[in-house]
């Protein structure tokens, strides 16, 4: 059967940090920072993290699908939170797919998204396998690659039979040329010159993987409509498709200027973007680098014009939120000491029993519905809430993580700790029925309203830094298609 793929998304933080903001906080430390100044990167909330991105790309992605038929998930990142812990299996939970899905953590290179997504393609005939890449790394300030990173996601389900775009062919080099890398115990990348990364990293390895593609695969390269390749180097990308006898206009936008390089799962973002674009025959190809390299070729079907992600990667760079405020930025990295007062003095200790037995609720955000009267209540009960029934043992299982909300209470409460002043929360009503009161997030004061559309969204709901855990809950965001602009 033809192996490609089925479905995809992305996903974008809301806030872009300013370049100049950047390069004006750090330009009298190293001046050369001024040369970058242009265009933004994206920055994730507090509350976000390699984790929650990955689930709200898997979210653009499969939309309203049914995903009983997910056989397996492969998730890929630099960044995960956890290091024993199957960050793949809390993705699993919060998109409430069945316990009989495998589950995969693929770390330690670059090149992670690509190589994921290369081995469930492999497997592809078992089933639809869903494959998302996330990364949110942290950076010394004052540096290039401070400039140069973004936070972001991006998923793709893979699968055989009717496709949107079927896989031509790939290759895949191992080698351990070391770039950069981050040891154990240490917090941050350590680099290489990059004149060595250019010279004998891509123009050798990537150069190199991307011929025996092109030839094993019986490609043109001259039919090449789509180059996705990430590289902060300059011109490296272009003299790449040069070389093989590709197109100028086959090389496809880095996004550099609006969202940065989002390291394991930019390879899958850019794919992501050009499949938005993408004709019935296009040929595209993604790279990925990173101790060897991967390329992948797909052509699209004549399918790829009937699936849309929800909102998909133009759709995030589009929906932005512009941040000056560079100590915001190191605040939420943690990267500088707050004085974050008594009443952030608390124990955050998570008891870890009751969070497996109420998994359901607080990861997958499972309410109840009555099969008597169909009253939808979150959490479930063994009693009805509805007053006309209170009807026992009838709650069938209710996701609310799609559901239509709207704001029916709200309040921005300056003294409750928040790494965020204020602490913005209220009581969302359903339209299907149904009300919680939920913390806010992406949402700025000015713009509580009663009746405002709110989407859930995955979260981080805090972080134990005794222990290390990181607790994960919903929360209520502004409807998509409310936050475009400045």
């Amino acid at each position: 059967m033809t192996r490609g793929i089925l479905a995809y998304g992305g996903y974008i933080p809301l806030r872009r940090l300013s370049r100049a903001a950047i390069a004006q906080a750090n330009g009298w430390f190293n001046s050369a920072l001024k040369s970058r100044a242009k265009g933004e990167r994206a920055m994730a909330n507090w509350d976000e993290d390699s984790v929650t991105m990955a689930v709200a790309a898997a979210r653009d992605c499969l939309g309203e699908r049914d995903r009983d038929d997910i056989s397996a998930l492969h998730f890929a990142s630099t960044s995960f939170p956890f290091l024993d812990r199957l960050n793949a299996g809390i993705v699993a939970g919060a998109l409430n797919l069945k316990s009989e899905t495998a589950a995969h953590d693929h770390a330690a290179t670059q090149r992670a998204g690509t190589s994921a997504l290369a081995l469930a393609l492999e497997a592809a005939d078992s089933g639809p396998q869903l494959v998302i890449a996330a990364d949110k790394r942290q950076t010394k300030a004052a540096g290039t690659l401070e400039m140069d990173v973004g936070d972001g996601a991006a998923a793709l389900l893979v699968g055989s039979g009717d496709v949107i775009a079927k896989l031509v062919g790939k290759a895949t080099r191992t080698i351990d040329f070391v770039d950069h890398y981050r040891a154990d115990g240490f917090a941050y990348d350590y680099a290489w010159e990059e004149r060595w990364i250019r010279d004998e990293g891509y123009q050798k390895i990537v150069a190199e993987t991307l011929a025996a593609l092109l030839q094993d695969a019986n490609i043109k390269a001259t039919d090449v409509s789509a180059f996705c390749m990430p590289c902060t180097l300059p011109r490296v990308v272009a003299s790449l498709a040069k070389k093989a006898g590709m197109r100028d206009d086959a090389v496809q936008d880095n996004m550099n200027a609006t969202c940065g390089e989002t390291g394991a799962a930019h390879p899958l973002l850019m794919l992501a973007r050009a499949l938005e674009s993408a004709k019935t025959g296009d040929l595209i190809l993604v790279a990925g680098f990173g101790q060897g390299s991967d390329v992948l070729a797909f052509r699209a079907t004549e399918r790829i014009a009937n699936f849309k992600p929800k909102l998909g990667v133009k759709g995030h760079l589009a929906r932005r939120r512009e941040e000056k405020n560079y100590q915001r930025f190191l605040s939420f990295n943690e990267l500088v000491t707050m004085e974050r007062g008594m009443r952030s003095e608390v124990d955050k200790a998570t008891a870890l029993s009751a969070l497996y037995r109420k998994r359901d609720m607080l990861t997958g955000f499972i309410g109840g519905r009555c099969s008597v009267c169909g009253t939808v209540q979150f959490p479930k009960s063994n009693i009805c809430v509805n007053p006309n029934c209170n009807a026992a043992h009838t709650q069938e299982d209710q996701p609310f993580a799609d559901l239509n909300g709207k704001i029916m209470s709200y309040t921005a409460d300056e003294l409750t700790y928040t790494p965020d002043p204020p602490a913005c929360y209220g009581m969302i009503q359903f339209e299907v029925g149904g009300r919680i009161m939920m913390d806010f997030t992406d949402i700025e004061p000015r713009d509580l309203e009663v009746g405002r559309d709110m989407d859930m969204v995955f979260r981080v709901k805090d972080r134990d830094p005794q222990r290390g855990f990181v607790r994960y809950f919903w929360k209520a965001a502004p409807a998509a298609t409310a936050q475009t602009g400045g």
